[in-house]
């Protein structure tokens, strides 16, 4: 069965039938992909116009490809071009990986409004990165001692903690979608795009790891070795984004480009160093997603304003297009292969209470996560428990955990892989419908829409007291735990970073000082569409 299903997962490269009959299914495939990516921006627009928030345009364009499913097997059953049809639409985890994700998570990263995340970079990275681990791990754990008790199918320790690790991505692009239109309180926005943000690269280096331990699990390394290849991946992929980030920014100061006669030079090279970032952490065999967001926030933060007027106007446009191409395809492709794939749903037991326990996860991970926050910030700025509970029911799961969990089938044996692809589907397609459908009605019931939509998410975060860091002194009641004041310290010392991009870092790397930029990010925010500022 394992070889049967290896093929419908990833079928082989070599196309079965003439080459007339691989033309003509080539042809048919991008003619129903093109179609189907019409429909759904077209449907998404309607959508929009008419303010219908119980059908998200991700929702949409999920059940597009299950459409798209049946019509691509209807054809294939009538014609004798069966195999060469199905394999052209196959969802195909390199492609995903190498193609449709490098702009997506890198869209991310150039979008960012640098003062609010990095003013709340110690907050961001609680939730990311902590909290990611701790739902991978308590959702890994839950589910070995479920297959111990005999309530669902029993996997190895170390495949649970794969499947804990691929199912703790989260994808909030339709919360956040509806966020933006209902005009939620943008505090609650920039903490659920701050965590989204880093949350997909440290569970695709969690997996990694993981994956590599189950594969090493003979040659009993310790596991300490393990953790320190995690700090490994991440620092060093993190740095190596930066770096390049920091390169393209002396490039463009110094090489003279922003000038109307090199003005498409100038756009290509811009392009090109994002690919380029990836390419070499992948290279290296660290992790692409991890290098390409940093590499954004950066190129977005230094590198952009060395480009010319126009060139600004072009590479956020072009950035903005490619990645909601990919997003829009992604879903249309998930929803495609859900109809066309062979699923193990004979565990169902495996499925039901995997759903309980990723509910549970996230629940420990958010609400423990504010605890610690909330432990160093003053009163006015803690996170209120209506957010919590927001950010908490926003953790659906989308294109990300759907790749990896495909990436498993390969990765494990014995039909083990299978058994997680089939949970993961199913749990991907509840949380987008169920929990994008009704994101409206839980925002309005937890009374946390705001004035977004009153102007510029980040100028409005400004002015907003919630969560932006002061360096005065405010008169809390004491404690009396040593922890906690030595907390609150280091915290006050978090806005340095602020003072030395402005003073040192900015003037180096940029033609324009500090307050310029400034400037010129609140202009070309407000040209942007889709997330705003973020925290």
């Amino acid at each position: 069965m394992g070889i049967v299903e290896d093929h419908l997962i990833s079928p082989a490269a070599e196309a079965k039938g003439s080459p007339e009959k691989d033309q003509q299914a080539a042809g048919v495939g991008i003619v129903l992909q093109i179609m189907m990516l019409v429909l759904s921006f077209v449907l998404g627009h309607v959508l929009r116009r008419h303010k219908f928030y119980y059908l998200p345009e991700a929702s949409a364009s999920l059940l597009i490809g299950n459409l798209r499913g049946l019509v691509v097997g209807g054809l294939a059953n009538i014609s004798n071009t069966e195999s060469s049809i199905r394999e052209w639409f196959n969802f195909h985890e390199e492609f995903f990986f190498l193609f449709l994700l490098p702009p997506i998570i890198f869209q991310s990263g150039f979008i960012l409004s640098p003062k609010p995340f990095f003013s709340n970079f110690g907050a961001i990275v609680t939730f990311a990165i902590l909290g990611t681990f701790i739902a991978s791990i308590v959702t890994g754990t839950l589910v070995y001692l479920g297959g111990l008790t005999f309530l669902m199918y029993r996997l190895p320790l170390v495949e649970c903690l794969m499947f804990g690790a691929l199912i703790s991505s989260t994808d909030p692009v339709t919360v956040l979608a509806i966020f933006q239109e209902l005009g939620t309180d943008v505090n609650l926005y920039a903490l659920v795009f701050g965590e989204a943000v880093l949350n997909d690269a440290v569970a695709i280096s969690l997996y990694r790891t993981m994956s590599m331990m189950n594969r090493q699990a003979a040659s009993g390394q310790n596991i300490f070795m393990f953790v320190l290849g995690f700090l490994e991946t991440f620092i060093g992929s993190l740095s190596t984004g930066v770096g390049v980030g920091f390169i393209s920014a002396l490039l463009f100061k110094y090489a003279g480009l922003d000038i109307d006669d090199l003005q498409n030079l100038e756009c290509c090279l811009f392009v090109l160093f994002p690919y380029f970032s990836y390419m070499l952490t992948e290279g290296l065999g660290l992790s692409g997603i991890v290098a390409i967001l940093f590499t954004g926030i950066v190129m977005k933060h230094y590198t952009y304003s060395n480009l010319s007027e126009k060139s600004q106007q072009f590479v956020s446009g072009f950035f903005h297009l490619i990645s909601s191409l990919a997003e829009t395809f992604i879903f249309i492709y998930m929803g495609l292969d859900i109809v066309m794939e062979q699923h193990s749903w004979s565990h169902i037991g495996f499925i039901f209470f995997s759903i309980i326990f990723i509910v549970i996860a996230r629940a420990i991970n958010v609400f423990s996560c504010a605890y610690l926050v909330n432990l160093v910030r003053p009163l006015h700025r803690k996170i209120p428990m209506k957010h919590q509970k927001a950010l908490w029911y926003s953790g659906l799961r989308g294109a990300m955990a759907f790749a990896l969990a495909l990436q498993s089938v390969h990765d494990l044996p014995e039909g083990h892989g299978q058994t997680i692809f089939s949970a993961t589907t199913a749990i991907v397609v509840l949380t987008v419908l169920l929990i994008g459908g009704s994101t409206g009605t839980m925002l309005e019931a937890l009374e946390v829409i705001g004035d977004t939509n009153e102007g510029h998410l980040g100028d409005v975060f400004e002015r907003n007291s919630g969560y932006v860091p002061t360096t005065e002194n405010e008169e809390e009641p004491s404690s009396g735990s040593r922890l906690k004041m030595r907390l609150k310290e280091f915290h006050r010392s978090t806005p340095s970073f602020t003072s030395l991009d402005k003073n040192y870092l900015t003037p180096f790397f940029t033609t324009q000082s500090a307050d310029e930029e400034e400037h010129d990010d609140s202009r070309a925010g407000s040209r942007r569409e889709g997330f705003g500022g973020h925290n």
